[in-house]
């Protein structure tokens, strides 16, 4: 009889454990799923966020067919101008080349043509009688050598500037000095003490010249 009690005893033991832990599991359970109500509850939606401005107006808007074909118009009238510049550039450097590469070597034949010229003056007030044959020929070399610079320096629009009687002009003529008394209007040129060039429009070298004082 006490055995059957302590039995009971025992089977309403485990029924009340059992009883509590379903208890125990359901309560966890309800506890979960009201975590997760709460923060789904708590995300805001955009309307929310926005309040009563539409998310179109919000969010950038995107250019229309029409603007974009404005816009890739634009650009490609922008790089065929600066194309056409960039032609138009090499061409100009191109001429420059062309028609002024010679500078340098023309500044330096100047200075051959000056001592030939210097030494066909140094001999100008001598009497040819008083030269001997080989003298005589050694002067007709330079004389035609010079001739023949000279020719050369044309052909490549290299021209001369030997302003004796004219007009002071400072843009191709240089003063070395000012003579009073001279019967000339003020500013003429009355010596040119050594001549200058021009290459086509470009000045090589402006004519050393005296001029009138008045």
């Amino acid at each position: 009889m006490m055995q059957d009690d302590e039995q009971n005893k025992d089977a309403m033991s485990d029924d009340t454990e059992n009883a509590n832990g379903a208890s125990e599991e359901q309560v966890a359970q309800e506890a979960q799923a009201e975590q997760a109500q709460d923060a789904h509850g708590d995300e805001a939606s955009p309307e929310q966020l926005t309040g009563d401005i539409p998310l179109d107006e919000i969010l950038p808007e995107t250019p229309s067919l029409e603007d974009q074909l404005a816009d890739a118009n634009d650009k490609l009238l922008r790089t065929l101008a600066e194309l056409e510049n960039t032609r138009r550039r090499a061409e100009r450097d191109r001429g420059e080349a062309l028609k002024y590469g010679a500078v340098s070597f023309a500044r330096d034949m100047l200075s051959v043509s000056d001592n030939m010229q210097r030494a066909l003056k140094a001999v100008e007030d001598v009497d040819e009688g008083d030269f001997s044959d080989a003298a005589k020929a050694m002067l007709e070399g330079v004389a035609a050598t010079e001739r023949d610079l000279q020719a050369g320096l044309q052909r490549h629009k290299v021209m001369p500037i030997n302003p004796m009687g004219e007009k002071f002009d400072p843009n191709q003529h240089e003063a070395l000095f000012e003579a009073p008394g001279t019967g000339q209007p003020a500013g003429t040129i009355i010596e040119v003490v050594e001549i200058g060039y021009m290459m086509q429009e470009r000045l090589l070298r402006p004519a050393k010249v005296g001029i009138a004082k008045d």
